[in-house]
């Protein structure tokens, strides 16, 4: 039996030069995704997907390295001004802002979209110190 070789041809996604950056920070990782006006992804990086293991991850370096990394891809397809959506607790926060501010594109918006319960279930325990 002869296999079938399938190829698959590569998406094209259609930029205006505007783009949205959405920053998740959690107490172990920072996922970075790079979407369109329209909300498809052009580019995404991570802690972990940028090289760091461990609690290395964790750390503000390690989220400045994967925003360096999603917007350089970002870049190649054309995105020049961007809006920029953080979401999370974690140490990557502010680490991760300052990484877009320097990256050179142009800054329209910055929104901290953290999820806060209007006293939703009853609360976790306080994370120890």
């Amino acid at each position: 039996m002869a296999k079938k070789i399938v190829t698959k041809k590569p998406k094209t996604i259609i930029t205006t030069g505007n783009g949205k950056i959405f920053v998740s920070t959690t107490f172990n990782n920072t996922i970075v995704t790079i979407t369109n006006e329209k909300g498809d992804a052009i580019a995404w990086s991570s802690a972990g997907n940028a090289g760091f293991k461990g609690t290395r991850k964790s750390t503000p370096f390690a989220a400045t390295s994967a925003v360096e990394q999603a917007i350089q891809k970002a870049k190649e397809v054309g995105v020049n001004s961007v809006e920029v959506f953080i979401k999370g607790p974690g140490v990557g926060r502010d680490a991760a802002l300052r990484a877009v501010r320097n990256s050179g594109l142009s800054i329209s918006m910055i929104a901290d979209v953290t999820p806060i319960p209007h006293n939703g279930p009853r609360q976790k325990k306080k994370r120890r110190a």
